[in-house]
């Protein structure tokens, strides 16, 4: 498992919020910007923003992904890197169960 998204990538994570059952995530990736390797346990994303990003998992395997503003998500527990491919910054909250 890798770091904590929150240490390994603070320029693109910062924690809102945090107690014992959840941490709610601002996550912020300027265009062409890259996260390094790190993890999430399961957690719900809202994108603030539309956006376009890259997903790399551990092992070199890649998946694009269209964020439109308003669209929630469920992500299960992940190690990845993210790297935004689009034109404009990626702005999205992640709710982390814990």
């Amino acid at each position: 498992m890798t770091g904590d998204a929150a240490q390994v990538a603070p320029e693109v994570y910062k924690v809102l919020f945090e107690n014992d059952r959840v941490r709610l995530l601002e996550a912020r990736l300027q265009p062409g910007d890259r996260s390094a390797m790190h993890h999430h346990p399961d957690n719900l994303v809202y994108n603030l923003a539309d956006g376009r990003v890259t997903f790399t998992d551990e092992s070199g395997g890649t998946m694009e992904a269209s964020l439109a503003a308003g669209e929630a998500m469920w992500i299960p527990a992940v190690d990845h890197s993210t790297h935004n491919t689009g034109s404009t910054e990626v702005r999205s909250l992640l709710f982390e169960l814990k």
